[in-house]
This record gives C-alpha cells, structure tokens and sequence, in this order.
C-alpha cells in the first residue's frame, strides 16, 4: 500500500477513536479491541495490507515492542512517583512484582512440563514471557499522579511497571536451559549478572539519572531562566539516557527508565530565600507556563507535570501501533486444543494462585483481592520477550509454539479484560465510596 493510503487509513482511524470515544466506553469497549479487529482486518486474515511474519520480522517487532514498553513504564513511574517511598503502599506491588512474578513463572513452568510436553528451558522460557503483566493495555486500572491514590491502581500500576523488568532474569535463565545463553559455571553469571546486578543496578541507575537531570533542568529554570520549554524533549531524552547507560552496564533498561520516571517526579522543589509560593490558597491556576516553570516553588511540579501530560498521548499512539500489529499477526497463529485450556487455566487459576501467593498475610477487602486476580493484564512486555527469544535463535518448532501461546494470550487478555474493565472499576468505586 502506498503512503498516501497509508497516511489516509491511520488520519481516518484516529479520528474516529477521537469521535467514537465516548461511544465506546458506553458500550464497554476498549480502543485497545478496536484496534485489535482493524488490525487483524488489515492482516493476513483480511486485506493482506499489514503481512508480517513473527520469525523473520522478529527484529524489527521486537524494537518496536520495546519502544512501547518503555514509554508506558516511564508513564507510570511518573504516575508512582508522587507517593513517598517510605509509604507502605508500596509494599504490596513490589510483592506482587517480585513473590507473585516468581510463582507464576514456576506454574506456567510446571504447566508447560506437564500439560504441554515442553523441555524445562521452555517451559521456564514461556514462564518468563507470560508472567509479566502489562503497563502498556492497563490504562483502565492504571494509577494517577496523586500523593494518596487509590490502593487497587495503585498496587496494579506498580505491579506493570516493576514486573516487565523483574521477569528478564527467568527469560535469561530459559535460554540458558536452551543453550542459547551462558548461565556460567553452577549458574554464577545468571545470579550475579542476569538477576541481582540486571534488577538493582537497572533500579539504580534509573533514579540516580532521574534525580540529576531533573535536579539540574529545575535548577537552570528557578536560578538562571534556562532550559524552559522543550519538556517533550526532556521525557524522550532522559528515556533515552537512561536505557543506554543501562544497556551498556547489562542491567535492566526497563527497570532504569522506570525509576527513571519515579525519581523525576519525586525532584523536589529548590525555592530561593524570600520568596513565597503562587497563590497559595487557589493553586496555581491562571499564571503562565513560563513563569511557573521557573518559579523556584513551581518549577518541579510544571516540569512533571508537562512531561507526564506529553508522555501520556505518546503511550496512546504506542498502544495503537502495537495492538494494530498483534491484530495482523494473529492469522500466522497455528492453534491446538491444548491452547485454550491453558490460557484459561492461567487467567483463572494460576493468576490467582500467584496472588494469593504474593499477598499472604496482607490486609485487604475480598473485593480488592478478586480484583488484583483477575486484572493480571498481558500485553506488549510478552511480545517484546517473545521476540527477544526468537532473535536468539530459538528453534523453529518451539518458536512457533511460543508464538501461539503468547499472541492468543494477549489477544484473550485485550479482550476479556477490555470488556470487563469498564464496569468491574465502577463496581469497584462505587463499593469504595
């Protein structure tokens, strides 16, 4: 298809997700199904526009999948960053990232051994790619930037946002099992370098790229009226910095551009001596961006703020981009019997299980625990490890199982979850108020 019908089919689409928005939350769908069924229309399955295949455009898809994770972490580590982290709201994601992340890997493991006649690596490999929930299709339950939110979104958002790094050690380790990685002797260089060093030096350089820049653009802003404006420029920048320096170091990028995320909201303002804050008592409504954005008791917040605001509407052209493409891969997908009873069991059954597992002893209304079940949303994270492992030379065999499994899953996730989001989070508020 040439550009110009290019450029009029996806001018057309985002249009009408502009008009139809409303319209489809009314009739409890999501513009992540939308996108789905025009996807598979343009695909194989339809008109043939969109015709790529999963193995041999695993390159470019995975780039693609990871450029969309990477926005959508950043998003939410922003969205996070306003609850101090001392708060023990931030014990139950990281439980749920960590405890709940490792049992479930362990149960699609024993799952795929079992159930699905696969090798151990394999097993553990599909484990690592499903675990993860997704950040990216989870905008209906995502948290907002707020130093009080809501525990459930709260706990989910943190969950997306923390597991789609905290699953690369397993996915690492299957391949490892496959002979297509080196664990090192006894598994030392899987312990050191692929799990500790990959988890807290991802964290680590995160924060402290976050903090600094965003320390120094407030500090250009209240103290000399430099580096104003551009905010846009600032959010690509510092995502870019941070994975790069993280890729370099062999840690995590995801983990490093969330907390990436997390440590620029968390800059704290710089106010100079004899000054006093904008309009104390009716906020800071009316006054310019510019001379909020350098006022030494506003600047923090604008610069988060503008970023955020951008960062927002990029995750949503993410979510196109790669919802449309999960649509037009799904002809390429060769279903057995044995693929439904899985992903059933594993949104039913194993979600809660690792769960209940990741929130023993935890305080919490029935309703919020069912919640947190049944939201384990999959997504883009699955696609990015999919295609990670194709790239590293995966069998054909096994990769075309993996394929299956992992695009009916997400294509089941954007569904089910789509359908439900809308009146189970209304339910869920009206219960809470």
């Amino acid at each position: 298809m040439s550009i110009p019908l290019w450029s009029l089919l996806l001018g057309f689409l985002l249009i009408i997700m502009v008009m139809a928005g409303t319209l489809l939350s009314r009739l409890l769908l999501s513009s992540a199904m939308v996108y789905l069924c025009v996807g598979y229309s343009l695909g194989p399955g339809g008109l043939g526009v969109i015709t790529f295949d999963p193995i041999r455009h695993a390159d470019g898809l995975e780039r693609a999948a990871e450029v969309a994770v990477l926005i959508s972490l950043f998003n939410v580590g922003l969205k996070m960053g306003a609850v101090p982290l001392y708060d023990r709201r931030w014990m139950l994601p990281l439980r749920l990232a960590l405890t709940s992340m490792t049992v479930t890997v362990g149960l699609i493991t024993a799952i795929g051994v079992w159930g699905l006649g696969l090798s151990v690596g394999a097993a553990v490999l599909l484990g690592g790619i499903l675990a993860p929930t997704d950040p990216v299709l989870a905008s209906g339950v995502q948290t907002e930037s707020e130093k009080h939110p809501d525990r459930l979104r709260f706990s989910l958002s943190g969950e997306g946002g923390l597991n789609d790094g905290t699953a690369f050690p397993f996915v690492m380790l299957g391949l490892g099992l496959l002979g297509l990685h080196d664990l090192g002797a006894g598994g030392w260089r899987w312990w050191l370098v692929d799990l500790l060093w990959a988890t807290a030096g991802g964290l680590l350089i995160g924060a402290v790229m976050g903090a600094l820049i965003g320390r120094l653009v407030v500090r250009l802003r209240t103290r000399h009226h430099l580096a104003v404006g551009l905010d846009e420029f600032l959010s690509l920048g510092l995502m870019a910095m941070a994975y790069g320096v993280a890729q370099l170091c062999l840690a995590s990028a995801f983990l490093a551009v969330f907390a990436a995320g997390l440590a620029l909201q968390r800059v704290r303002e710089q106010p100079q001596p004899g000054t006093a804050s904008l309009s104390p008592e009716s906020g800071v409504k009316g006054h310019a961006y510019r001379e909020l954005a350098t006022h030494s008791h506003h600047a923090s917040a604008t610069m988060a703020n503008a970023v955020l605001g951008f960062n927002e509407q990029l995750e949503k052209l993410a979510e196109l981009a790669m919802v449309l493409l999960v649509g037009a891969l799904l002809p390429s997908v060769v279903t057995w019997p044995a693929l439904w009873w899985f992903i059933a069991l594993l949104f039913i059954v194993l979600r809660s299980l690792a769960v209940a597992a990741g929130t023993l002893g935890e305080s919490m209304p029935m309703q919020q625990r069912a919640m947190i079940c049944w939201f384990g949303i999959r997504g883009i994270g699955s696609i990015f490890y999919l295609m990670f492992a194709i790239r590293q030379g995966v069998s054909t065999p096994l990769a075309e199982q993996l394929i299956a499994l992992t695009l009916m899953t997400v294509a089941v996730s954007i569904v089910v979850h789509g359908v439900s989001v809308l009146p189970m989070m209304k339910w869920y508020e009206r219960h809470e108020s």
